[in-house]
Order: C-alpha cells, then sequence, then structure tokens
C-alpha cells in the first residue's frame, strides 16, 4: 500500500497545498449573526437581484468564485480545475454559477458534506502533480432547498424543534501547490453510514453516526486524539447531532467537548434567531470555514483544526419511499504551518 495510505482510510499529503485564497457570500439572516464580520460579502436581497432563488444560488456562487481567485491573486485563466457541488438537482446552483469562467469543472455531490469533499479532491489532484491551482466551492439556499426537498415557502408548515434552518451562503477556496499556508496536510474519506433514521427533519441524529465513524477513524489511523488539535468542526450536526456526537465518544472515555464545535451550531444565534437546532446546508460549512475558521488561523488563534463536514445523502423521492438515510463526512486536516 502506498506510504501516502495510513491506516484504513486517512490519506497523508507529502506536499500539502496552500489556501491560497478563500471567501465566503451570504444572505441577510446568516449576516446577522455572530459570524457576521468574518463574511465577505452580505447581500440583504434574498434574492441577489434575479428573479428566481435558484438563479440567487448561482450569483452567490459566482461572487464567491470571483472573490477567492482575486485574493489569491490569480485570474479564472490560472485555475486548473474546479471541484464544486450543491443540493440541488444536477447541481446547477454551481453549474450556472461557473459557467463563463472556462475552468474545466468537476461535479461534486456530498450534500452538506461537500466543501470537505471538494477541498479533498483538490488537494488530492494538486498532490498528484495534475494542477498548479485548484477550486473547491459549494452553495446552499433557504428558499431553494426549501423548495425542492420540502414544501413551498406558501406553504407555511410546522417546523419540528429537531429541525435545521438551511444556511443561504457560498464558500470558495484556491489551493495552490505552494504558498504560506494554512497546508492540508491529511485527508480522511468517509464511508456511508446509515443507522435507519428516516426522520428528514432530524439530520442531526442522522449524520452523527457518520462523523463518530470518520473522526474515530482518523484519530486512530494517525495515533492522535482529540488534544492534538485546537479545533474540531463538524458541519453541520446542529444541537441534536452535537450531543449524539459527544455521547458516542464518552462511551469511548473520550471527552471532546472542548475542542469540539459544529458550524451548524456557530453562524445563528439560536436564541434569537428561531433557527430551532441549527444550521445546516453546504454553505452553512463552507461559508463558516472560508471565513471564520482560515481567517482565525492566519491571525494565529488556531495552529491545527479538523474540518469535518457531514452529509446526509437522501433525496426528495427517497424520503417519501421511507428510505432511511445514509450519511457521510470527509475529515480534512489544517495547519497554519508546514508540519515538521
Amino acid at each position: 500500500m502506498s506510504a501516502k495510505h495510513i491506516g484504513r482510510q486517512t490519506l497523508a499529503l507529502s506536499y500539502p497545498p496552500s489556501f491560497a485564497g478563500h471567501a465566503c457570500v451570504v444572505g441577510k439572516k446568516e449576516g446577522q449573526g455572530p459570524l457576521r464580520d468574518s463574511f465577505d460579502s452580505i447581500n440583504n436581497d434574498s434574492l441577489f437581484g434575479e428573479k428566481t432563488w435558484e438563479k440567487a444560488e448561482s450569483a452567490m456562487v459566482k461572487e464567491a468564485v470571483s472573490l477567492a481567485i482575486a485574493k489569491a491573486s490569480l485570474s479564472p485563466g490560472d485555475i486548473d480545475l474546479a471541484f464544486a457541488g450543491d443540493l440541488l438537482s444536477q447541481c446547477s446552483g454551481t453549474s450556472f454559477g461557473i459557467r463563463g469562467t472556462n475552468i474545466p469543472f468537476f461535479g461534486v455531490y456530498g450534500a452538506c458534506s461537500t466543501m470537505a469533499e471538494s477541498l479533498a479532491l483538490a488537494a488530492m489532484s494538486l498532490e498528484g502533480g495534475f494542477a498548479a491551482h485548484a477550486l473547491a466551492v459549494t452553495s446552499s439556499h433557504f428558499c431553494s432547498a426549501e423548495r425542492q426537498f420540502r414544501l413551498p415557502l406558501e406553504y407555511g408548515g410546522q417546523r419540528p424543534m429537531s429541525a435545521q434552518w438551511t444556511v443561504t451562503g457560498s464558500g470558495a477556496a484556491v489551493l495552490s501547490s505552494s504558498g504560506n499556508g494554512p497546508y492540508i496536510t491529511h485527508i480522511t474519506p468517509g464511508r456511508i453510514v446509515d443507522w435507519g433514521i428516516t426522520d428528514a427533519t432530524n439530520m442531526g441524529a442522522a449524520m452523527a453516526p457518520a462523523a463518530y465513524d470518520t473522526l474515530r477513524t482518523h484519530f486512530d489511523d494517525l495515533g492522535l486524539g482529540p488534544g492534538d488539535y485546537d479545533l474540531i468542526v463538524t458541519g453541520d450536526l446542529g444541537a441534536v447531532g452535537t450531543d449524539i456526537l459527544r455521547d458516542f465518544f464518552s462511551r469511548d472515555g473520550v471527552d471532546i467537548s472542548q475542542r469540539h464545535t459544529d458550524c451548524g451550531l456557530m453562524i445563528f444565534d439560536r436564541d434569537t434567531q428561531d433557527v430551532h437546532a441549527g444550521a445546516s446546508g453546504c454553505g452553512c460549512s463552507a461559508s463558516v470555514l472560508c471565513g471564520y475558521l482560515l481567517n482565525g488561523m492566519r491571525e494565529g488563534r488556531w495552529n491545527r483544526i479538523l474540518f469535518a463536514a457531514t452529509g446526509a445523502l437522501l433525496s426528495p423521492i427517497t424520503t417519501l419511499q421511507g428510505e432511511s438515510i445514509p450519511s457521510i463526512c470527509c475529515a480534512v486536516a489544517i495547519s497554519r504551518t508546514l508540519p515538521a
């Protein structure tokens, strides 16, 4: 087996790629939350000047990509590959947002884990020498997600307390084969985990087992523990999934609560913004990572972060058919400096 493959499923990068530029664009509700100062752009118009929610999501992608590339001091022509996706059918939010850039494009679907999955694939393409600059981007929009996965907004359906609020936001990151960091050093791709949860309004419970499986494997493969990271960030388990994840680890005699937080609990103020169990959506962890977390690393607030985005791999059809919800979690280890 390759020396780059450690343990069951963790990948060690010999030439860790650097975050050359990153940006996030969000909507009005997100801009009213506790992370407001970390976003590059806040638009108070939920349609982003467009005629439909889906076009609004594409507009966010286009803006986030443009900002991230500019912050990397590059042009679209310098980007060799793009890995991107969203929650909409055929990843249309992303493909319509990136069209016109002429960047070679790989469409990716990992539900809310898409940002971590895109980063992993982009980092591997740089590690393999197939690109010098690669783009990872994803998005979600509350209104387009509600239309696709649940009910029309006009219906005004009652949301149970286990439900999470889909973030209107997009995050984009440019990885480069050289640079001053932060760097991606390790990747632990996830396995599909399904514990039989069928309630589509309780995503945290469905995704928590996948988060536990990937994090547990990452620690075992590398001989590490929660204390080896300054921050372990999942996304988006929300309040329900966070409690379940921490309980799983406590049964192993491991307390992750001092190092663990969840993007779904960070982007909104649950006491004042009526988001029930927290936030969800591809744009949630992407916006938190490409703003608050990476900015904090550049400022020296954290040296090592384990970013573990989670996704519920359901569709409206499988939910109506009574299927359970398979879930996934991809973990990406990020270091402010290169390993010694």
